[in-house]
C-alpha cells in the first residue's frame, strides 16, 4: 500500500495562484510511472469530484471548471505530482486530494485545504 501526502494548501485571495504537491512513497520510481495520478477536491455539502489527472507518460484530463486555470504535473524521479492552480475563485474551496491509481487499487492522501476568499 502506498502513502500520499500533499502539501502546499492555504488561504488566497481571488485571482491568486496556489501550489499544491503530492509526494508517493511505498513504491519504486521506475513503478510509479504506471500509476495514474490525479487530483480531487471535495467542497463542504459536496460531493468529492474529478479536478485532473495524469498518467505517467503525463496525458492529462481536466475537469471542465478548472480548465485553463490549473495545471497538473508530475516528476516521475521524485514520485510526485503538482497541481498548479492560477486565477483561483471562491468557488475552488475545497479540500484537495491526491490519488494514486493502479489498475484497481487506489490510494489516497489525507487532503490539503485550499480556501479562496478576500
Amino acid at each position: 500500500q502506498v502513502q500520499l501526502v500533499e502539501s502546499g494548501g492555504g488561504l488566497v485571495q481571488p485571482g491568486g495562484s496556489l501550489r499544491l504537491s503530492c509526494a508517493l512513497s511505498g513504491t519504486t520510481f521506475t513503478a510509479f510511472r504506471f500509476y495514474i495520478m490525479g487530483w480531487y477536491r471535495q467542497a463542504p455539502g459536496k460531493q468529492r469530484e474529478l479536478v485532473a489527472t495524469i498518467t505517467g507518460g503525463d496525458r492529462t484530463n481536466y475537469a471542465d471548471p478548472v480548465k485553463g486555470r490549473f495545471t497538473i504535473s508530475r516528476e516521475n524521479a521524485k514520485k510526485t505530482v503538482a497541481l498548479q492552480m492560477n486565477s483561483l475563485k471562491p468557488e475552488d474551496t475545497a479540500v484537495y486530494y491526491c490519488k494514486a491509481n493502479l489498475g484497481t487499487i487506489e490510494s489516497w492522501g489525507q487532503g490539503t485545504q485550499v480556501i479562496v476568499s478576500s
